[in-house]
């Protein structure tokens, strides 16, 4: 693993959890929905962007 993997692996950790908190602590329903469809499109833009 190069890296640079290490670095977007990391990065996106960090997305997950912040977002997760986040969410958690002041979101109803209908915005967690909207906000975890949200992390994993993100996920995925940088899975294909990026790792690949």
């Amino acid at each position: 693993m190069e890296m640079s993997n290490l670095t977007y692996y990391i990065a996106l950790l960090a997305l997950i959890i912040i977002g997760f908190l986040v969410v958690k602590k002041v979101a109803s329903c209908m915005i967690k929905s909207i906000v975890t469809i949200i992390l994993i499109v993100a996920a995925a833009a940088i899975y294909w962007l990026y790792l690949r």
